[in-house]
């Protein structure tokens, strides 16, 4: 490492950024069973078991008001094909809050698959690297002393807003398994809806929102892909001008592609709930 100043807090800023983008390359392959060794998702698994039984009344109590609402008279229900229709959809409904943990790991299974096939299909078996070009390093240790006075600032705005910028995306990468636990957690009560037809519309609806959730790691990936390939190829540097427009110009552009990432990354909720009509 250089024993600049001015280099040493944009590397230290790259190195930060370079961190939290490694630790979201693994995370988005990491399951809610493995995240933190496993030990948020015991005490999950237990709360989901606690509220089965909560799920059971509301099964019930969902399926006797389906019943009074959708049948015009007790002798309604008497008939073989309606009173068929009715076991079939408790049965099913009960199943769903009986095995509602196993539906929804499988769910996050596959999608998880396909997160996997994207990375696989992409090349990449880690996010690029961000590296300060040498070009940047060479002009900022020729300068002298006042040369150097707007270098500190505009590396201290610059790193700040790297630094950041990292953090915010890592909180949101964290805050999809915060989204993972709610929905297992509460599932039993939510999936009870199924038993009747009125209110059969507010379980459908927590299976896309819970679908979405999975779905956005994907977002994230691609995000994180598209990055890549722009870390790739590091903005153009002209090693005539002077080492602050070199600087101020390297910041710049690749502040925004980093903002372009955060965006895309804290929109991904968006994205997919618009793509599955939520």
């Amino acid at each position: 490492m250089s024993d600049n100043w001015v280099v040493q807090n944009l590397e230290n800023a790259l190195d930060t950024w370079n961190s939290k983008l490694a630790e979201i390359w693994q995370l988005i392959s990491q399951s809610p069973e493995d995240f933190k060794g496993g030990s948020i998702w015991s005490v999950i698994t237990t709360i989901h078991g606690a509220l089965q039984a909560v799920g059971f009344a509301l099964l019930v109590l969902f399926f006797v008001v389906g019943v009074m609402r959708t049948c015009g008279s007790l002798a309604e229900t008497k008939r073989p094909e309606t009173a068929l229709k009715l076991f079939v959809r408790f049965v099913l409904a009960k199943g769903a809050v009986t095995y509602g943990l196993d539906l929804m790991m499988a769910l996050f299974n596959i999608i998880q698959g396909t997160i996997s096939t994207i990375m696989a299909s992409a090349g990449f078996g880690a996010a690029q690297q961000m590296v300060l070009p040498s070009e940047i390093v060479t002009a900022v240790e020729s300068c002298g002393f006042f040369e150097s006075v707007p270098l500190w600032a505009v590396t201290l705005i610059g790193g700040l807003l790297i630094t950041v910028l990292s953090f915010v995306m890592i909180m949101t990468v964290y805050g999809r398994f915060f989204k993972l636990y709610l929905y297992t957690a509460i599932a039993p009560i939510t999936l009870a809806s199924f038993a009747g037809e009125p209110s059969q519309n507010v379980g459908k609806s927590f299976i896309k929102s819970y679908a979405a959730v999975c779905l956005e790691g994907a977002i994230i990936v691609l995000g994180c892909i598209i990055f890549s390939l722009f870390a790739a190829s590091p903005p153009i540097v002209d090693p005539n001008a002077a080492a602050v427009t070199m600087v101020w110009s390297y910041i710049g552009e690749l502040v925004f592609n980093m903002l372009v990432l955060v965006g895309t990354v804290k929109m991904a909720d968006r994205v997919v709930r618009e793509m599955m009509g939520l």
